[in-house]
């Protein structure tokens, strides 16, 4: 009997190594950012298709949002230590972009003739573009620990 407790303990060991990411509030995390993605794909696939004449910088940075968030919410979901250093770096890039257009946004609003996902740091979506990578960087550290 004690034979299948270490047996199941050693599985259950490896288990949350890989699953950890996405587990707990982290299953929070990967649904805002499965959400975000789909949300920041559809829209700049739409208007990179129908009106990219009209502000391209700002519907390619929202198609770059939305292949960030993609790859945050697969590597999240993936689960691991390569997954998890590939969602940290993720992460910060995606703070940097946020921080960047955010504050090129309010410097010189007259570069970009419609909104991106990180303009504004994210107004249009509550600031969420702003709070997500934070949030994410602090799940993916305490992930880190628990493994």
């Amino acid at each position: 009997m004690p034979e299948t407790t270490a047996s199941a303990t050693t599985t259950d060991a490896a288990t949350p190594a890989r699953r950890s990411l996405s587990t707990g509030p982290g299953r929070l995390l990967v649904t805002v950012y499965g959400v975000f993605t789909v949300a920041a794909a559809s829209r700049s696939l739409y208007q990179l298709i129908a009106q990219f004449h009209v502000a391209p910088l700002a519907y390619s940075l929202s198609a770059v949002s939305a292949i960030v968030y993609g790859f945050i919410t697969f590597s999240l979901v993936r689960g691991g230590e390569g997954a998890r250093k590939a969602a940290i770096v993720s992460c910060v890039l995606e703070l940097i972009g946020v921080l960047g257009v955010g504050t090129w946004t309010l410097a010189d609003a007259s570069a970009f003739t419609d909104s991106t996902v990180w303009s504004y740091y994210g107004m249009d979506y509550l600031f969420i573009p702003v709070v997500l990578p934070v949030t994410g960087l602090m799940w993916l550290r305490r992930a880190r620990t628990a493994t």
